[in-house]
């Protein structure tokens, strides 16, 4: 069978509209993938409490200060409500004895869900707590807003201390917003 360059052209003519078609293109329905991606997020009021397991913190390093201490570490925080799941944690803390306060910031990562969500995996480089170490007052914020794995996701959170357990470990409350988007779930 002999094809002429015309039969070639309308047969590449053909796929390439089939395959604008598929993608909306043809139709007029193209649009942002961010702008379709915002369109189907759900955004949830949350909340829930916690437990920062000071007991089992791994310190890696220990440096005086002028007017206290930094500390670096690994930590696991345990999540429960709203948000449910595990938060591994590793603050830099700088205690400050002479104004009696502490401020924890560098890297956390949540795995868990959200409002029963399939499991996610959620980096935060942004977070900042600060502690009245006379009180043992706590808040921080919390972006938990980088996806790693699951649904796309990103939560914005307000934590407040509530007290400790009997082993010593900080007791926790939370509140915020979550935007899930579970039809933007990339292959893992």
């Amino acid at each position: 069978m002999k094809h002429s360059l015309a039969m070639t052209v309308r047969t590449l003519g053909t796929l390439v509209l089939a395959a604008l078609a598929a993608t909306g293109v043809c139709a007029g329905q193209e649009e942002s993938s961010d702008a379709a991606s915002v369109d189907m997020f759900s955004t949830h009021q949350v909340s829930g409490t916690g437990v920062h397991f000071f007991s089992t913190a791994l310190i890696h390093e220990q440096r005086p200060t002028e007017v206290g201490m930094i500390q670096l570490s690994t930590d696991i925080v345990r999540l429960e409500g709203d948000l449910t799941g595990v938060v591994l944690y590793h603050p830099r803390s700088v205690f400050d004895f002479a104004s009696g306060t502490l401020v924890n910031t560098g890297h956390q990562v949540f795995s868990g869900t959200i409002r029963g969500s399939k499991p996610v995996m959620l980096y935060d480089d942004g977070f900042r707590f600060e502690v009245d170490l006379a009180t043992g007052e706590t808040v921080g914020r919390v972006f938990l807003v980088d996806r790693l794995a699951g649904p796309v996701s990103r939560c914005r959170l307000e934590i407040f201390g509530t007290g400790q357990t009997e082993d010593g470990d900080a007791t926790l409350g939370y509140t915020g917003t979550c935007r899930v988007n579970p039809r933007a779930n990339p292959v893992d």
